[in-house]
C-alpha cells in the first residue's frame, strides 16, 4: 500500500508536466520562437530560410526597446505576415516593418506588420507583369514642369537648389507597353497622412513617419498608384490587405518593458484558423492567423 509520503511524490513529479502547457502570452519571444511547433511554423513558410528569418527577428527584439513592449504573440504574428510574403523585417531595409501600438481596447502593447516602399517593389515585380518600377524624393529646384491631365512631366535631377523635399514621384511600365507616372506634392502627402492618422493628435507624427517620413511618403505613391492602375497579384492583394489593417490604437511610448526570462515550456500546438495547407506551398497570410487553445 502506498504511503502517504510516495503518493506526495508522485503528484509533485506529475505537477512539472502539466506546468509545461502555458498560454503564449507568458512567454517571452526567445521562449516563444524556441518551441518546437513555432519553429516548426516558420520552417514550414520560410523552408532553409527559417532560422536566419527568427534570427532577425531576435536582433529586432533585442534592439529595440518598444518592440519589447509588446505582447510577444503579437510580435510573432506580425513577423509570420512578413515571413509568408517572403519578405526581411530588418527596419533599415525598409522591405516590412513591425511597428508596437498600445491597444487601448486590450490595455496592452502590441505589434502590427506593415508593408514598406521597397516591399511593395519587390511584390510588384515577382508578377512578372513590371518592365519597371521606382519612386524618388523630387527636391527643391528639380521639378520643371507637371501636368495632371496628361501626366507629362518634366524633371531635371541635376538642378536641385537644396536638399529640400518638395515632393513624391512614382513610374511604373508594364512589359504590354502601359506606362503611369504619378506626382505628390509635399503637402499632398502631408494632408493624407493627417486624414488617415489614428492618434488623437491628427498632425503628430508616428512611429515610422517619424523615423523615416521619406520612406512612408514614398510608400503612400506606390500603394496609391498600384492600387489604381497597376496589376496586383493575389500575393500583393493580401500584402495591401494586411498592410491596410489600422486598428484604432495609440502609439506607445519610448519606454521599454522588461520581459521576464522563463525556462522554456512545451508550448500548445499552433493551428491554422481554417483549411488545411498543403506541406509543399506555402500558407497565405490569411491562413497564418495563430491561436493557442
Amino acid at each position: 500500500m502506498a504511503t502517504n509520503a510516495a503518493l506526495k511524490n508522485q503528484l509533485v513529479n506529475k505537477q512539472p508536466e502539466a506546468s509545461k502547457q502555458v498560454a503564449a502570452q507568458s512567454l517571452g519571444l526567445k521562449n516563444l520562437l524556441s518551441a518546437p511547433t513555432m519553429k516548426k511554423k516558420f520552417e514550414q513558410v520560410l523552408e532553409k530560410k527559417a532560422p536566419q528569418f527568427m534570427s532577425s527577428l531576435l536582433n529586432l527584439y533585442n534592439g529595440d526597446p518598444n518592440i519589447q513592449a509588446a505582447e510577444p504573440m503579437s510580435i510573432v504574428s506580425s513577423a509570420m505576415v512578413a515571413a509568408t510574403l517572403d519578405l526581411p523585417i530588418d527596419k533599415n531595409l525598409g522591405y516590412a516593418w513591425i511597428v508596437p501600438f498600445y491597444d487601448s481596447k486590450k490595455g496592452h502593447k502590441a505589434a502590427q506588420f506593415q508593408l514598406g516602399y521597397k516591399g511593395y517593389i519587390q511584390l510588384a515585380l515577382r508578377t512578372g507583369q513590371y518592365k519597371s518600377i521606382n519612386v524618388i524624393e523630387v527636391r527643391e529646384g528639380e521639378l520643371v514642369k507637371w501636368n495632371r491631365l496628361t501626366e507629362e512631366i518634366d524633371l531635371d535631377l541635376d538642378a536641385a537648389t537644396s536638399d529640400k523635399v518638395i515632393g513624391y514621384c512614382g513610374y511604373f511600365k508594364l512589359i504590354n507597353g502601359f506606362e503611369k507616372t504619378v506626382y505628390w506634392t509635399r503637402d499632398e502627402i502631408e494632408a493624407h497622412r493627417i486624414k488617415f492618422n489614428k492618434a488623437k493628435d491628427k498632425t503628430s507624427l508616428n512611429n515610422v513617419w517619424r523615423s523615416d517620413y521619406d520612406a512612408m511618403a514614398m510608400k503612400t505613391v506606390l500603394r496609391n498608384m498600384l492600387g489604381k492602375w497597376g496589376i496586383l497579384s493575389v500575393e500583393m492583394q493580401t500584402a495591401v490587405a494586411e498592410d491596410e489593417k489600422e486598428p484604432e490604437m495609440k502609439d506607445i511610448t519610448d519606454e521599454a518593458s522588461e520581459v521576464e526570462d522563463i525556462t522554456e515550456p512545451e508550448i500548445i500546438d499552433v493551428v491554422p484558423k481554417t483549411g488545411k495547407t498543403d506541406s509543399k506551398e506555402k500558407p497565405s497570410v490569411i491562413d497564418q492567423e495563430i491561436k493557442f487553445d
